[in-house]
């Protein structure tokens, strides 16, 4: 069951999202100095303008122009000295509702690296320190969020990098300002490292997407000054990223990957991991994410899945496996939300022993058990579509149950391809409601199929108490 944030304390984690955006922005862009607008390739882009003593113009990049970005361009001489403010709202969502923060060690990179203009310059957090975030962004308590790491990933578009045309600091300088002990990490490409590690084990890396032939070649990303690792769909979770807060000091102002692209994400890259704990971490995450996204953003969760499941025969493999790895629960909420089949996830079957069927009064169903993916599927059939399949009238409880024995494997059947083939409509378990689900189901082999089971119907097979219709 999903554990909910209070509303008064989901409020409170917005007003510090808005005060350290504000915080970041107004330190960023402390000079004396005007905003001005670019359209490049059609879309606008602010800049801010400073003239130099000797009087030429140098512009910084500030960003794309969005409703937000607007208000705090509105807002920028309004500077507020809130840290304290800040602080305390820290410590109170952590304290009240429950909430993981980083390590301390982690906390004061991503404060060096935010210091240092990473996510100005469109840097994106990705990993667990991004995925502690997503608990006071939904409103809902993760599971797996107190898991804590020992790195930091950091991902950026090329063209991005490229486009800014604006240097961050530089990073091992303010990597040197946390721990003096931070050094490049060897690459088998001379001249070039993705990553930063220090002695006690805290490691950064630098990501970006590879959209051609793969490559383990860094790609550079001047903006930032480093290279960056190219990886496979990571486009696809950069994509339009979304502000946090790392609760840590006064609150860490952020840009993380949207939480609906994450979780899928997630489920695509833990195929691509080896049997062990990144994989069930990586597992662990993505359910606990669809769980509250189902709840709590499920068009964002639709569009998000709509958009990787359009990108290929590799993605909707990959999806279809990583779902497989699920609980039944999730799994069957996420499909029956995005509106695909269970036949989307590879070598999911519904098989039958020979437990016993059963007749529920209270629903008026025969009900037996299946399994699939090695949990139990409650299987029901109506007496209502028995009684109209075999043209018979109050069928009796124990004549429900002999019609559905003496046809139990076409029975079978049918519920397994209602099972795999149609949208899901409740999670672990399938009913059919009406003859017409039967009719559907048969298909071309209705014709044969269904004479083979009215044939139970017939006075020589059919109990002596079941009348038939006139």
């Amino acid at each position: 069951m999903l554990s909910e944030i209070p509303l008064a304390l989901q409020t409170a984690y917005a007003d510090l999202v808005d005060r350290c955006a504000s915080a970041a922005f107004s330190t960023s862009f402390a000079d004396e100095g005007v905003f001005t607008p670019k359209t490049i390739r059609g879309r606008q882009y602010w800049y801010f303008q400073i003239t130099q003593e000797d009087g030429t113009r140098k512009q910084r990049y500030v960003g794309p122009e969005t409703p937000e970005l607007l208000e705090r361009i509105k807002r920028h001489k309004e500077v507020r000295g809130d840290q304290r403010d800040r602080q305390a709202l820290v410590s109170m969502l952590v304290r009240s509702a429950h909430l993981s923060r980083p390590i301390p060690e982690i906390g004061k990179v991503v404060e060096a690296l935010a210091g240092a203009q990473v996510f100005r310059l469109r840097g994106v957090l990705v990993g667990t320190v991004a995925y502690q975030t997503y608990s006071p962004m939904l409103g809902i308590r993760l599971a797996a969020a107190t898991i804590q790491t020992g790195d930091i990933d950091i991902a950026q578009f090329k063209n991005v990098s490229v486009a800014i045309n604006e240097k961050s600091l530089p990073i091992l300088d303010a990597l040197h300002k946390v721990d003096p002990s931070f050094r490049p990490v060897p690459n088998l490409h001379r001249g070039s490292t993705t990553a930063y590690e220090a002695s006690a084990g805290i490691r950064v890396d630098f990501l970006t997407p590879n959209e051609g032939p793969d490559t383990d070649k860094p790609a550079s990303l001047p903006a930032l000054g480093v290279t960056a690792q190219q990886l496979r769909f990571l486009d696809y979770l950069i994509y339009e990223p979304e502000s946090a807060v790392v609760l840590y000091g006064d609150g860490i102002h952020v840009q993380v990957p949207a939480p609906q692209r994450y979780a899928v994400h997630k489920l695509i890259v833990a195929l691509r991991r080896k049997e062990g704990a990144k994989k069930n971490k990586d597992l662990a995450q993505a359910a606990a994410l669809l769980d509250a996204l189902i709840v709590k953003r499920p068009h964002e969760l639709r569009a998000a899945w709509r958009d990787a499941f359009d990108r290929g025969k590799t993605w909707r493999q990959l999806m279809g496996e990583g779902l497989g790895l699920l609980s039944q629960s999730t799994r069957d909420q996420t499909l029956a939300l995005v509106g695909a089949p269970r036949s989307i996830v590879p070598k999911l079957d519904l098989t039958f022993s020979a437990s016993r069927a059963r007749y529920d009064f209270d629903r008026a169903v025969v009900e037996f058990i299946g399994e699939a993916g090695g949990e139990t599927v409650r299987c029901a059939i109506t007496r209502e579509a028995l009684e109209d399949h075999f043209q018979a009238t109050s069928l009796s409880p124990q004549e429900c149950l002999e019609a559905f024995r003496d046809n139990r494997s076409m029975f079978e059947n049918i519920v397994r391809t209602k099972y795999l083939t149609w949208p899901v409509e409740e999670t672990g378990s399938v009913l059919i409601r009406t003859e017409d689900d039967i009719n559907r189901l048969l298909g071309n082999k209705s014709s044969r199929l269904r004479s083979g089971l009215r044939e139970a119907a017939s006075p020589a097979h059919r109990p002596r108490s079941t009348r038939r219709r006139r």
